[in-house]
């Protein structure tokens, strides 16, 4: 399988002038998903017996599957949360797989460990968390908030927490949806503050004193969120994190989406009070562009997590080479077997240096506001709230759901935009409204009103 062959030339070169071309395009196409038995129809059987050869595999590839997704580096793609990794990052995510390094520990990733960690300095720097703080990277933010809670539940059970019974976990109901699946995965029960917006501390304070005095003993943790994935919005840090302190109580900010803006001076004042975390979830590959899938885990003391994370094993510990040890990413999260994740972002990072990043994530904070008062511009449109970090809900008046869902399938289908309506429980209680999310430095004003022209008052089809 290894054997260099003309074949296989003409493959490599096919595939390389594939990336060179999609990394170079600033607008690719807003592919179409496709029903699988419709794809199946369309490629036929791919993985036989005898194999299809890598030249047919690629064209079917490039010329009908890549077609069927939606790639989320389009400058008109706002739904979610995209990512719009540099062209540095994408290029060392293939010097990453090509190089074959395991990241789990230093003796087999020692160079490659190096070098996530110098991005790793950068990225707790920016909370500004005390000396010792340190992280590792994981496949993002699900893995990250796990590693974290887990710790924080372990740490509870050294300090006498029962060993046996469920402990309880307290966010709020804009909390992003992993924290739910989270507390499920580690056996825990959640209670969640009954407010989308901002959670203060005096919030969390009234939701800890309204639990009863067994639920308040089984309580050891509470998930702050820097920068709700629906709406950017920054929780109270500072108020939670007295609140946490006052009742011994661990402290964890998921700030994935969110963390980004950190670089930012404009809105760094939001974060007050990350800085004394216990432990912070940041996604590079959400708005510090890089490829996914690349998150990330801080601890304010990481050896607190290595006590919990670290794994035994007789062959882990067969090389007495000094310089086979050294920190071993695997000791601080669930996962053993890893990539080294971090290395696209540290490449892109040590090619453009961290002002450039600064001024990327700065221009979708700024676009954010921009979009707030082009809205303004047209009357059918109007904010249901003004525009928090790069997050902009918007509704247009006089639509109900499926018009929304309408023009989201026109628009993508047109090749114009992939903008999804959300929910929103505002004061006159929960709504269908539009959401963008702006994370490409790409993306222009001129885009946003092609997109905004399109909410007119035509029909919908």
């Amino acid at each position: 399988m290894h054997t260099l062959d003309i074949d296989t030339v003409e493959m490599t070169l096919d595939v390389m002038k594939f990336a060179i071309n999609r990394i170079t395009v600033r607008d690719p196409e807003l592919g179409i998903p496709k029903k699988e038995e419709d794809l199946k129809q369309l490629v036929g059987e791919t993985v036989t017996a005898k194999g299809i050869g890598g030249e047919q595999a690629f064209r079917l590839f490039r010329d009908v599957l890549v077609k069927a997704t939606v790639p989320i580096d389009h400058p008109r793609h706002l739904a979610f949360v995209p990512a719009a990794p540099t062209r540095a990052a994408i290029m060392f995510d293939l010097v990453t797989s090509a190089s074959s390094i395991h990241g789990a520990y230093w003796m087999e990733g020692a160079g490659g460990i190096f070098c996530e960690n110098r991005a790793m300095d950068w990225l707790v720097s920016l909370t500004g968390m005390p000396e010792g703080a340190f992280g590792v990277f994981t496949s993002g933010g699900t893995a990250a908030n796990l590693s974290a809670m887990v710790t924080a539940r372990e740490v509870w059970r050294e300090g006498g927490g029962t060993q046996h019974g469920k402990g309880i976990i307290v966010a709020s109901i804009g909390a992003h949806s992993s924290i739910k699946a989270m507390a499920k995965v580690i056996d825990a029960d959640i209670r969640l503050v009954d407010t989308e917006d901002r959670m203060s501390g005096e919030a969390l304070e009234k939701a800890i004193a309204a639990l009863s005095d067994a639920e308040r003993e089984r309580l050891f943790g509470v998930v702050a969120t820097g920068g709700t994935t629906n709406a950017g919005i920054v929780d109270d840090l500072q108020g939670i994190a007295r609140v946490c302190r006052d009742r011994g109580l661990w402290f964890h900010v998921d700030a994935a989406y969110g963390g980004g803006a950190l670089a930012a001076d404009s809105v760094r004042h939001l974060f007050r009070g990350i800085e004394q975390a216990d432990s912070v979830t940041i996604d590079p590959h959400k708005w510090l562009f890089t490829p996914y899938d690349c998150g990330a885990i801080i601890y304010r003391d990481p050896e607190q997590a290595r006590r919990v994370h670290s794994q035994e094993g007789s062959y882990l510990d067969i090389f007495k080479d000094e310089g086979a040890h050294g920190f071993n990413p695997a000791d601080y999260q669930i996962q053993l077997t890893r990539r080294l994740r971090g290395l696209p972002l540290w490449f892109s990072l040590a090619t453009h240096g961290t002002d450039r990043y600064k001024e990327a994530v700065e221009e979708g904070i700024r676009l954010a506001v921009r979009a707030g008062e082009l809205i303004g511009e047209y009357p059918d449109l109007e904010l249901v709230r003004a525009p928090s970090l790069s997050c902009v809900l918007f509704r247009r008046k006089g639509w109900n759901p499926d018009d929304y869902n309408q023009w989201t399938y026109r628009n993508h289908r047109a090749g114009i935009s992939l903008v999804t309506p959300t929910k929103w429980r505002g004061t006159g209680g929960m709504e269908t409204v539009l959401r963008f999310c702006f994370i490409n430095p790409d993306t222009t004003e001129e885009d946003i009103r092609i997109i905004l022209d399109t909410l007119g008052d035509q029909e919908i089809t």
